[in-house]
């Protein structure tokens, strides 16, 4: 059918409405997962998902993605435009039904609508943008025509009118544009993060051959294009650009039955952690799913049969599919008609069809292609081998740890002050930079709930490090057998024995540097101590401002600024006030208080900068260690949960996330010195 006569074949007749829309204002989490930026974010992608969803259907080849000046977002594409006619069951034209009532699209009719594969198309989605907008205008273009409908928090405020003709010069002769408002009274920002936008639709052009992506932002002036005709390959291309990779991608790609394609590209590098990106009808799955499941089982029996029947291993020493991840990065392209998704964010994919499709397809595919590719073939098997040999070497490493703990009664490391308390939701555990930390620290805490581990000096960079090396380093070890939860594949978070994990370092450079190790640690080998919400951050105070005997601690160079002033515009209205009495009196009173000024700071602050503001002295102390406190000041500056300030680490993009971490303590020095160039004018409170 010709892309004319796919848009005329969409009308009306193709809606099909399910419920209503009232429940999505009281729980907006149940439908776009969270209400903060990630959330507000999500509805953009909802609205994309439509129009990717017409190209499709064929009826689509650009997609124009506009952050305007008055904090709205457009969207706007060259489909078929959502039809404008009346709805037979809901009395009201087709555009108003799609965006008012949850489940009203092209996909929910019979054999999927007018619509084979679908993410998202007039689904929930886009009803629940409208609901959690202030406003919302839907203009389409169809029949020559130009059509809008304007809403206010989901309703509409009238009906569909013609506002004009479709100029024939235009890019998008028919189509559909949503703008909208996000409601500020539901979201914690309503600001659109351009970054964001872009990195989430440039992966949309990748999984989408011949796709046009526009992302423009007013705001900035800033304005890109994607387009990519490789599709995934391209996508897997970028994504190891800045990794030693073992062989040119592989692609793989076939139609399974009348109604499931699969495709995907599969490419090896020399990192130790697997990356694996799994799409359904172009909507990412965090979670993975049964697609996920039957790559990983076809991968798994067809590289061990090629193993062994061609003498890499004996038919006795069967690798497993640990071995075969490591250092893999693929990505996975699934459409299908019906997908079955766990929750409205899409995280995770249920068909079961969907496993068979994917692991006949890669099955069949990954053996013809390692055959025809013998060196490539040996480059994939060698790198599995030598994962599984680390693997045994690591399980070694692990035992003899764990081996440990129990000959010794489960003895905790000497250098560990534990707490009192049995419960792990009610505990604590502080990592400290130093003995000198440490030991204020175990003397400022609270005995019955803080547990403190100092550490001496750097540990071991792990993000080029296997699990046997790791577990070399007598700090990490110490660590592992403190928090109870094991290593490996016998880790078991619920044996973790601390719910609070604390990464407190100094606030200078030697200070992040630890910080980012540790950091790296657990993004590397204890990911579910991040995604269980484990983990934090200290923020100990980086100053100490006083005048007179008043002081507050400040954690920013502008927070500094800012109680200076107050402090000093406070002991200036206590000279007045006192300047009112008789005059003799005064004149006292007036040198009592600069002497006891004075004697404060001489006193109590060392190292500190004192000066005077009209008259009124001050001291300011610069804290460059944790050491530097006395036990009071750590724990009431950065210990006493009635007063502290922790930072929780999460993660919100996974891939993102891992790049970082390759730039940042990977060998490879280029990309690190780029980043660091181009992010060095970014960096506040530098102490060097």
């Amino acid at each position: 059918m010709a892309k004319d006569e796919k848009k005329q074949a969409y009308s009306a007749d193709q809606i099909t409405v399910l419920e209503g829309l009232e429940p999505v204002r009281k729980r907006p989490g149940m439908y776009i997962g969270s209400t903060s930026e990630t959330g507000l974010h999500h509805l953009i992608w909802e609205v994309v998902d439509n129009s990717v969803d017409e190209a499709l259907a064929g009826r689509c080849d650009k997609i124009q993605v506009t952050l305007h000046t008055d904090g709205s977002c457009s969207v706007s594409d060259n489909g078929a435009g959502i039809p404008v006619d009346m709805h037979k069951q809901t009395k009201k034209s087709a555009l108003e039904t799609v965006l008012t009532v949850l489940h009203a699209g092209g996909k929910f009719g019979q054999e999927g609508g007018s619509y084979k594969v679908s993410g998202g198309l007039h689904g929930v989605g886009v009803s629940v943008v409208n609901a959690l907008s202030t406003n919302l205008i839907a203009t389409v273009k169809r029949d020559g025509k130009v059509y809008e409908q304007k809403f206010k928090i989901g309703k509409s405020q009238g009906a569909v009118k013609v506002v004009g003709k479709v100029n024939k010069d235009d890019w998008d002769q028919t189509g559909t544009t949503i703008k909208f408002f996000p409601d500020d009274t539901i979201f914690e920002t309503v600001q659109f993060k351009f970054k964001t936008v872009l990195e989430h639709l440039r992966n949309q052009a990748f999984l989408t051959k011949g796709l046009h992506f526009v992302i423009a932002d007013e705001r900035i002036g800033l304005r890109f294009e994607y387009y990519f005709e490789g599709g995934i390959l391209s996508y897997i291309r970028q994504l190891n650009r800045n990794k030693k990779v073992r062989q040119a991608p592989i692609y793989l790609s076939k139609q399974f039955d009348a109604d499931i394609f699969v495709e995907t590209a599969i490419q090896y590098t020399d990192d130790f952690d697997e990356r694996v990106l799994a799409f359904a009808n172009n909507v990412y799955n965090p979670e993975g799913g049964m697609h996920v499941t039957g790559f990983r089982a076809a991968l798994t029996r067809v590289l061990n049969s090629y193993a062994t029947k061609n003498g890499f291993v004996k038919e006795s020493e069967k690798l497993t599919g640990e071995d075969m991840r490591e250092g893999l990065s693929a990505i996975i392209s699934i459409k299908l008609p019906n997908p079955q998704f766990e929750g409205q964010t899409k995280a995770k994919l249920g068909n079961p069809e969907v496993r068979t499709a994917v692991e006949a397809v890669v099955g069949e595919a990954l053996e013809i292609y390692l055959e025809e590719h013998p060196q490539d073939a040996s480059k994939i098997i060698e790198k599995v081998i030598l994962a599984a040999k680390a693997r045994l070497a690591a399980r070694a490493a692990r035992d003899s740890v764990i081996r440990k703990g129990v000959l010794d009664g489960l003895a905790l490391p000497g250098k560990l002050a534990d707490c009192s308390e049995s419960d792990p939701a009610k505990s604590e555990l502080y990592i400290v930079e130093g003995d000198s930390a440490g030991g204020s620290a175990k003397q400022g805490r609270d005995r019955r709930f803080q547990a403190i581990l100092p550490l001496r000096g750097k540990i071991l960079n792990v993000e080029r490090a296997r699990l046997d090396k790791m577990l070399g380093s007598e700090q990490i070890k110490n660590l592992v057998i403190a928090m109870g939860m094991g290593v490996g594949d016998l880790m078991d978070i619920t044996k973790l024995r601390y719910h609070r994990i604390i990464i407190m370092t100094d606030a200078d450079v030697d200070g992040a540097h630890i910080r980012t190790l540790l950091l790296t640690l657990y993004y590397r080998y204890f990911p579910d101590i991040i995604k269980n919400g484990n983990l934090y951050i200290a923020q100990p105070p980086l100053f100490k401002v006083q005048v007179g005997k008043a002081f507050q601690y400040a954690f920013s160079d502008a927070e500094r600024d800012e109680i200076l002033n107050d402090l000093v515009t406070e002991a200036k209205a206590n000279k007045k006030s006192k300047a009112e009495g008789k005059k003799a009196k005064k004149e006292e009173e007036v040198e009592n208080v600069e002497e006891t000024a004075e004697e404060q700071v001489n006193l109590e602050v060392e190292e500190a900068t004192v000066a005077a503001i009209d008259g009124v002295k001050y001291a300011i102390q610069r804290y460059k260690g944790l050491g530097e406190m006395n036990p009071e000041q750590l724990w009431e500056t950065t210990m006493d949960p009635e007063n502290r300030i922790m930072l929780q680490v999460t993660i919100q993009d996974a891939e993102k996330v891992s790049e970082i971490f390759e730039t940042l303590m990977g060998d490879d020095v280029v990309p690190r010195k780029r980043f660091l160039v181009t992010h060095s004018k970014n960096v506040k409170n530098l102490d060097i």
